[in-house]
């Protein structure tokens, strides 16, 4: 690859950072406390491509002062190589969603480690109460008191239908996309079953005691008293 190319798909790639970062769609990749790492990764590759280029035309203006090429030479095979790069600069792929629930078995979160009551504060007062998936699951499988037992709580995530189940589901990350893992709530009733995979939606209701366990992977069965379609959030993670 020409060091030309090089040094345009350095700036490319490092403008590709700021812009997600600027725009909100790192938060598909990572957590919202990277953003800074992002923006000044970007900037330095974009500043070292720069830096480069002016560097290489200063030394191609003195080459070109004590010797002259007569032939030219092609340079559509290295610009191709921007194709790919561009992709990412215009185009971001969506967050991780159903497919990757299905291919990754839901298990606890790791936050219950500690299975004692202590650990669970009572909900607050309220005849609505909104939960994360995960506490919501974290409660449903580890929680001796039962804190959610009789409690009505509203919990947001996408729809996954498998194995039968039309699930509620969340992706918690610890730190990127990569380490992802899912937290499931199996929907009971057909309330949800004619909304496509990947759906996002807004439920009430409550869980069914004692129905989160280590053979389901801890999937609390749920029984909806309301439910909303909503749009995708613009950070689709939990953390």
């Amino acid at each position: 690859m020409k060091r030309e190319t090089q040094n345009i798909l350095l700036i490319l790639l490092g403008g590709a950072l700021v812009k997600i970062a600027a725009n909100g769609d790192y938060l598909r990749y990572v957590k919202p406390a990277q953003q800074p790492w992002i923006i000044a990764g970007g900037g330095v590759m974009v500043l070292l491509g720069a830096v480069a280029i002016v560097r290489d035309l200063v030394a191609s203006r003195k080459a070109a002062a004590h010797e002259h090429d007569g032939h030219a030479h092609s340079a559509r095979p290295a610009w191709l190589l921007l194709v790919p790069v561009l992709a990412v600069f215009l185009v971001a792929p969506p967050a991780l969603g159903a497919d990757s629930v299905i291919r990754t078995e839901a298990r606890a979160p790791s936050s219950a480690a500690v299975a004692n009551a202590a650990a669970f504060p009572p909900l607050p007062a309220g005849d609505v109460v909104p939960l994360s998936v995960n506490d919501f699951v974290t409660r449903a499988g580890w929680d001796a008191a039962g804190t959610l037992n009789g409690r009505t709580v509203s919990l947001t995530g996408f729809v996954v239908h498998t194995g039968g189940s039309t699930l509620l589901a969340r992706l918690v990350i610890s730190c990127c996309a990569a380490d992802a893992f899912p937290v499931t709530v199996r929907l009971r009733g057909a309330a949800a079953d004619h909304l496509a995979s990947d759906a996002w939606i807004q439920v009430t209701g409550q869980v069914v005691p004692g129905t989160a366990t280590k053979d389901n992977s801890y999937t609390p069965d749920f029984t909806p008293a309301s439910l909303t379609s909503v749009p995708t959030p613009k950070d689709p993670y939990e953390y």
